[in-house]
């Protein structure tokens, strides 16, 4: 855990770099624009069906009912709202995570490399169809545990256990091949994610729980229309930043990863001298 914490330092000091903090922008202004027409066009509707369902099923008594059990019976007047942002936020958050990855990582990887690693050179094993590739199976996983574990959101103690675990393994699976893909070949991707996945795959989870705070103004949106634009745009920023801090997080951990496995594949063998016969 030593060098998954050094390189959480290096991370946040490469953080602070007016560069790093300028590479928000662009994403950001993806994601709005793209969130901006869908929400226009789909969230009302989809409010309207989710209402039309709970009123055909019962639903707002039974939601009522299993959240007056949590003293949460407050809820229940936005419960459909709620659901509806809760539904969308996967979607929103792999928008974020796409576009962080193909136009901010590159950038990312350039920008530690040349600081940091500039002897190391690069062997371009990783590519844009790669990463989308990687982005886009790892998603159709994490969306079905996504669904499947829905219900234990429910219970306070679960949800701060299973929804960063989840977020973790989908950040490790798409930054790590990100991270090491202009410096690495393909055989040594596959080597590093192998060797390194447990640091790697807990650099994901603790950045996965640093998703909380945008998570909360995300669906706050749905207990206040007037502000719901206002707080949306805030979480995607927020969602954004984390990444772009997870991004370098994962470069620096992957590319010294890199480095010492470089290292060790080049030492010289040494044998012992061979022993003299005294007969």
């Amino acid at each position: 855990m030593k060098k998954v914490l050094v390189a959480f330092g290096k991370a946040l000091l490469s953080q602070l770099h007016f560069r790093m903090l300028l590479l928000t922008i662009l994403p950001f202004v993806l994601s709005v624009a793209l969130w901006g027409v869908l929400l226009w066009l789909g969230l009302q509707p989809m409010i309207d069906w989710l209402h039309a369902y709970f009123a055909d099923n019962n639903g707002f008594q039974v939601a009522g009912e299993m959240l007056g059990w949590f003293g949460l019976g407050a809820i229940k007047t936005v419960i459909v709202p709620l659901i509806a942002m809760w539904v969308l936020l996967p979607l929103m958050i792999l928008t974020a995570l796409v576009f962080v990855g193909v136009f901010a990582m590159p950038i990312i990887a350039r920008h530690i490399g040349s600081r940091h690693y500039p002897l190391l050179e690069q062997r371009k094993g990783g590519t844009v169809l790669g990463s989308l590739w990687i982005a886009t199976y790892s998603f159709l996983i994490f969306a079905v545990l996504w669904v499947i574990t829905l219900p234990l959101s429910m219970f306070p103690p679960l949800t701060f256990i299973v929804q960063p675990a989840l977020w973790g393994w989908l950040t490790y699976r798409v930054m790590a091949y990100d991270a090491l893909a202009d410096h690495a070949d393909a055989s040594e991707i596959k080597l590093v994610l192998r060797q390194h996945r447990w640091p790697l795959l807990a650099i994901g989870a603790i950045t996965g729980a640093m998703g909380a705070a945008p998570t909360l103004l995300w669906l706050g949106g749905a207990l206040s229309v007037i502000f719901f634009p206002l707080l949306a745009a805030g979480a995607i920023w927020l969602y954004v930043l984390v990444f772009v801090f997870t991004g370098l997080w994962f470069e620096h951990y992957c590319l010294d990863a890199l480095a010492q496995s470089r290292g060790a594949a080049n030492m010289p063998v040494t044998t012992s001298p061979p022993m003299k016969d005294i007969n």
